[in-house]
């Protein structure tokens, strides 16, 4: 399969691709409510980032393999990126569940803040400093905090993680399978 102009990319990387775009616009919103916004994330928040940060490179590799026929990577690091997804999802429902009391959240959740290296200016960070716990909601869109939508859409990229590595490894067993 070569791969010109107007060629077609298989399944394998539509939903690679998707995944990745997805991966991008969600830390994207993310980093924007924090730096534009204004919300300070707490310690949990800035744990669920770790699954993006870990997909988006792992998924633009993938796709290069892809291009180059390389199925059998990319199909492991479409694994990966699932299960980093189904990890972050699970923490995700256990930060949105202590946010609603169904269970306490860490002892150690703080702010995610951190304070200046310039002595002149510690004094009056540190009168500004706001300590976010992880078990208050910082804004609820449709019912749902930050941590129940990263939540679902952990779940969703993870869905179509694992969807993208089972079209590659299909696709590459049709590639090496003996043509009758």
């Amino acid at each position: 399969m070569t791969f010109g102009a107007g060629a077609s990319r298989g399944t394998d990387y539509q939903l690679g691709a998707l995944a990745l775009f997805l991966s991008i616009a969600t830390i994207a919103t993310a980093l924007g409510y924090q730096y534009i916004g204004g919300y300070v994330p707490c310690m949990l928040c800035l744990w669920e980032r770790y699954a993006y940060y870990l997909a988006i490179p792992l998924l633009f590799i993938a796709l290069v393999l892809l291009t180059g026929g390389h199925r059998g990577s990319a199909t492991a690091l479409f694994v990966i990126v699932g299960l980093a997804f189904l990890g972050n999802t699970v923490l995700g429902i256990y930060h949105a569940g202590a946010e609603w009391k169904f269970w306490p959240g860490p002892a150690a959740c703080g702010g995610g803040q951190s304070l200046t290296t310039s002595a002149g200016n510690l004094l009056s960070q540190l009168d500004s400093i706001r300590v976010v716990n992880c078990e208050e909601a910082a804004m609820r869109f449709l019912g749902i905090s930050f941590a129940g939508w990263n939540a679902v859409a952990s779940f969703f990229l993870m869905m179509i993680s694992f969807g993208a590595a089972l079209t590659a490894r299909e696709q590459s067993a049709e590639a090496s399978a003996p043509n009758i």
